[in-house]
C-alpha cells in the first residue's frame, strides 16, 4: 500500500515529538547528563559576564523595561532584579550568545545552549520544576536543534544567509520548554507548528558587525518558550512544520534530508558532540588561534618579524571569518573583529593570547599592522574535513622560513574537550568577577549537581552580583 506524502512527511515531526515528550532521565546515559551540566555551567558564565560587559546589553535592558518586561518573578543569571517569565528568557538568550564565547556543534554550526537553556529555566520556574526534570528538557532541546540543523544541511542554510543557531535555536528552545512543562507528544508537536512562525536569523549581521546576531537568539530562546507555553494552552500549530512542503527545513533549504533529524534518535547524542570555546570569537578561526598560539610559544615571533600568515578554511569558515579581506582586516568594532581571522590570528601571534580582553587591542597599531599581512584561502584539505571538524591549516612566513601547523579538532571540541579544571577556569574568569569567588564557587557546584535540586530555580540564587556592580548591572 502507498501512504500519502502528508502521512510520510508528518512521521519525522511526530517521532521526534515523541522522542521529546517521552524523554527520561533513565534513558539518558549518566556521561550525557554529565557534559549538558557542564555546557549549562559555560552558558551561565557567558550571561553572567555579558550582563556586564556587554556593549549591547545597555540598550536591551532599556527596551525590555519600556515593554513592561521588568515586572515579574523571574530571575536573570548576574542580575539583581527580576523580570516577567518572557522578559527574562529573552535577555538570557541574548546575553549567552553576547560574548561569541558560548558551545559550538561543529557539524551543525549551532551554539545551542544560548536559545535552549533560558527557555528551559524559564519553564521550569512556570511549574517548579526540579533540576532533573529541567537537565531532562535542556537534553531534548539539544537533540532537536543539532539534528534538525543537521538535516538541512548547515552549510546550504549558510549558503542562503541563515543564522541557525537563532532558526534551530527556536526549536531547540520549544522542544526543551515543552519538555519541561510536561507537554503530551501531541502537544509538542505542535508546538513545533506553532515556533515554525517564528524561526528566524540572519547573517546579515555581517556587514556592519550588528549586534542582531545576539538579539535573534534571544529571541529564539523567547520564541520557543512562549510557542511551548501556547501548546500547553492548547493552540493549534501548523502540521508537518519540519519536513512539510512549505515547512521548515524545505523552506530554509534547497535539498535537506528530513531523515536526518531522526535517525539513530535516542541512540546517537548529538550534545556529545558539542565543544566548549576557550576563545571569546567566532569558532571557524579557533583551529587557527590554536596553531598561532603553539607556534608563537615554540618560536618565539616578534611581529615585525612575521612576514606574512595564511589560514586555510573551508568554504564555510571563509564566509563568515575570511571574506571580504578588506573588510576582515578593518575591524570596527568587538563584533567585526570577533567574526575576523586577520584580528584573532594576528592577537595571538602579537600577544600570546586571545581572550575577551584581547578586544581593548582593537586600535593597537602593531596588531593592525599584522592584520594586514593575513589574509585566508579555501584549502582543499580543510574543506575535505567540513562538516565533520571545523579545521584550520596555518602558513607563517617568519624570519625567512615557512612554517605549516594544521589542526583538524580545535581545542575545546568534542574531541579535544576542555578538562574540568580548564572548563572551571573559564567559568571563574567570567563569572567570579561579577558575583565573587564565594558565589562562584557555590554556583559552579549548584550547576554540575544541577540534578539534585528539588526546584530549578534555586540555582539562580547564587548567581546574584556583587553589591559593588549592582549599580553598573542595571544598564
Amino acid at each position: 500500500m502507498v501512504r500519502k506524502e502528508t502521512e510520510m512527511m508528518d512521521e519525522v515531526t511526530e517521532q521526534l515529538a515523541h522522542f521529546v515528550a517521552g524523554l527520561d532521565k533513565a534513558a539518558i546515559p549518566a556521561e550525557v547528563r554529565a557534559r549538558a551540566c557542564r555546557l549549562m555551567l559555560d552558558c551561565i558564565a557567558n550571561i553572567i559576564r555579558a550582563r556586564h560587559d556587554s556593549e549591547s546589553t545597555p540598550a536591551m535592558l532599556a527596551m525590555v523595561r519600556a515593554a513592561g518586561l521588568d515586572h515579574g518573578h523571574a530571575a536573570l543569571f548576574g542580575d539583581s532584579a527580576h523580570y516577567a517569565p518572557a522578559g527574562a528568557v529573552l535577555l538570557g538568550g541574548m546575553l549567552a550568545h553576547s560574548l561569541d564565547f558560548d558551545d559550538t556543534h561543529a557539524a551543525a554550526i549551532v551554539h545551542a545552549a544560548a536559545p535552549i537553556v533560558p527557555a528551559a529555566l524559564g519553564a521550569a520556574g512556570l511549574v517548579g520544576a526540579s533540576g532533573a526534570e529541567t537537565l531532562v528538557g535542556i537534553i531534548a532541546g539539544y537533540e532537536a536543534c543539532l539534528r534538525i540543523a543537521l538535516a538541512l544541511p548547515p552549510g546550504a542554510h549558510y549558503e542562503r544567509g541563515f543564522h541557525p543557531s537563532a532558526t534551530c535555536g527556536a526549536f531547540g528552545a520549544a522542544a526543551a520548554a515543552a519538555r519541561v512543562l510536561g507537554l503530551d507528544a501531541e502537544a509538542t508537536a505542535s508546538t513545533f507548528g506553532i515556533v515554525l512562525s517564528q524561526a528566524s536569523g540572519s547573517l546579515q549581521f555581517l556587514a556592519n558587525g550588528a549586534w542582531t546576531k545576539r538579539f535573534q537568539v534571544g529571541w529564539a530562546s523567547m520564541a520557543g518558550f512562549i510557542a511551548a507555553t501556547l501548546g500547553r494552552e492548547g493552540f493549534k500549530g501548523a502540521a508537518a512544520p519540519l519536513e512539510g512542503r512549505l515547512g521548515f527545513l524545505r523552506a530554509y533549504a534547497p535539498a535537506p534530508d528530513p531523515q536526518r533529524v531522526v535517525q539513530g534518535l535516542g541512540e546517537v547524542w548529538e550534545l556529545m558532540l558539542t565543544g566548549v570555546k576557550p576563545y571569546p570569537s567566532c569558532r571557524w578561526g579557533h583551529a587557527g588561534i590554536d596553531a598561532a598560539l603553539s607556534l608563537r610559544a615554540e618560536y618565539g615571533w616578534k611581529p615585525e618579524e612575521i612576514e606574512s600568515v595564511t589560514l586555510g578554511l573551508c568554504r564555510a569558515g571563509m564566509l563568515l571569518i575570511g571574506e571580504p579581506e578588506e573588510k576582515k582586516r578593518n575591524p570596527a568594532n568587538i563584533v567585526d573583529a570577533q567574526f575576523s581571522a586577520p584580528f584573532v590570528i594576528a592577537t595571538a601571534l602579537a600577544t600570546g593570547a586571545m581572550d575577551w580582553d584581547s578586544y581593548q587591542g582593537l586600535a593597537d597599531p602593531q596588531i593592525r599592522a599584522l592584520m594586514q599581512r593575513v589574509r585566508c584561502e579555501n584549502d582543499p584539505e580543510i574543506e575535505a574535513e567540513f562538516p565533520t571538524n571545523m579545521a584550520g591549516k596555518l602558513t607563517v612566513v617568519a624570519r625567512g622560513q615557512t612554517y605549516v601547523k594544521k589542526l583538524l579538532v580545535p581545542k575545546g571540541g568534542p574531541g579535544n574537550f576542555l578538562t574540568d579544571e580548564e572548563l572551571r577556569a573559564k567559568f571563574d574568569s567570567l563569572a567570579a568577577a561579577v558575583i565573587g569567588p564565594e558565589r562562584a564557587e557555590k554556583l559552579a557546584a549548584m550547576t554540575l549537581g544541577f540534578e539534585r535540586l528539588n526546584q530549578a530555580a534555586e540555582i539562580f540564587a547564587a548567581a546574584r552580583p556583587l553589591a559593588a556592580t549592582k549599580e553598573s548591572l542595571r544598564g
